[in-house]
């Protein structure tokens, strides 16, 4: 049940959303774990760490998950994802923090990829589907 009004906003939003707008929330969500989990590093709180990259990593393998495999693109993604993954794992096993750096370097590009792709898609009066049909 949920009690919060933001806890209902927040599920109304996910529930209106277009697929480009929720892919953009999953990197959002990957993107803020990262970086709790980079704090975790900095201020060696091993626990926030691991909980935090590992949400982080959760939600890269749904966006591995949900590739759409029908398009061209969607194998650079996945490569993409998968090497991101393997980011976040060993910067969880080492406490590393360059590497965690590296993969917020690589969600952050996508997400500004996204979020211009699905500005475009929206300015011609499409019905938005995931920029460049990769994630369905």
């Amino acid at each position: 049940m949920l009690n919060s009004p933001y806890d209902k906003y927040r599920q109304s939003s996910v529930q209106t959303s277009t697929p480009a707008q929720l892919v953009i929330m999953l990197y959002d969500g990957a993107i803020r774990f990262i970086r709790a989990g980079l704090d975790g590093i900095k201020k060696n709180d091993y626990e926030k760490t691991n909980t935090n990259l590992g949400k982080a990593q959760t939600i890269v393998s749904e966006l591995m998950s949900t590739l759409d495999h029908s398009y061209e693109v969607s194998g650079g993604l996945y490569s993409l994802y998968e090497y991101t993954s393997f980011l976040l794992i060993e910067a969880n096993i080492r406490k590393d923090a360059e590497k965690a750096e590296e993969a917020v370097g690589y969600l952050t590009e996508l997400r500004e990829t996204w979020l211009q792709a699905s500005k475009i898609v929206a300015g011609q009066g499409l019905t938005p589907v995931s920029p460049e049909g990769a994630h369905g």
